[in-house]
């Protein structure tokens, strides 16, 4: 639009909590984890503190030893665990219309392995355009240089935190297990109650 002045942005997002409600099918997919190991997983604990990498929760319930077979094998068997019942987030479509109807770019860069969150947006509809898993916290940075984002969005500090090192603004969202005040705390420059609120602050931040 002519009064916009800023230049198209290109936007990150993280996945889960972000842009999708991963806890039944993460929480479906350690149950038959649990029950292919013989070895007792709090799947309800499991789900409140998602966001870091998955061999940092598997650490809590297996030798470090076993860890990143255990891992292989959740990775192998999350497909037919948790895509089919995992929702999209509230506003999670329109946040990534919202972008492209400002002419920018969508990108999603997730802790997840890549093949499995690009099997979740293809299954929920969700287009972005280009996907990176397998970086979290800091790491992020790293794909949001490469692509050029100026905004990141995400629900953890760790996403903060990615955000920052890769000098993008901070959108964070209170949808994963951190509190408006944990996000503030980390550097987040923005907190939204969910990505329902997003394209009206996109409105407003391209006009600045």
């Amino acid at each position: 639009m002519a009064h916009m002045t800023s230049p198209a942005p290109t936007v990150g997002f993280d996945l889960d909590m972000t842009l999708i409600d991963s806890r039944p099918g993460i929480q479906a997919c350690y149950r038959a984890l649990s029950a292919r190991t013989g070895t007792y997983i709090d799947c309800d604990l499991v789900i409140t503190r998602l966001g870091p990498p998955l061999e940092e929760e598997l650490v809590n319930w297996f030798p470090a030893e076993e860890v990143a077979a255990v891992a292989d094998l959740y990775r192998e068997m999350y497909p037919a665990h948790a895509i089919t019942g995992t929702p999209a987030m509230p506003g999670a479509l329109e946040a990534i219309a919202a972008v492209r109807a400002a002419g920018g770019r969508a990108l999603v860069v997730t802790a997840k392995w890549e093949p499995n969150a690009k099997m979740h947006l293809e299954h929920l509809g969700i287009e972005a355009d280009a996907v990176v898993g397998d970086l979290w916290a800091e790491q992020k940075a790293q794909a949001l240089r490469e692509y050029g984002a100026s905004v990141y969005v995400g629900d953890h500090t760790g996403d903060v935190r990615g955000a920052r090192t890769a000098d993008a603004y901070s959108v964070a969202v209170t949808t994963g297990p951190c509190d408006a005040a944990e996000l503030r705390a980390a550097g987040a420059d923005v907190v939204l109650t969910d990505l329902t609120e997003f394209p009206a602050w996109l409105e407003s931040y391209r006009r600045q």
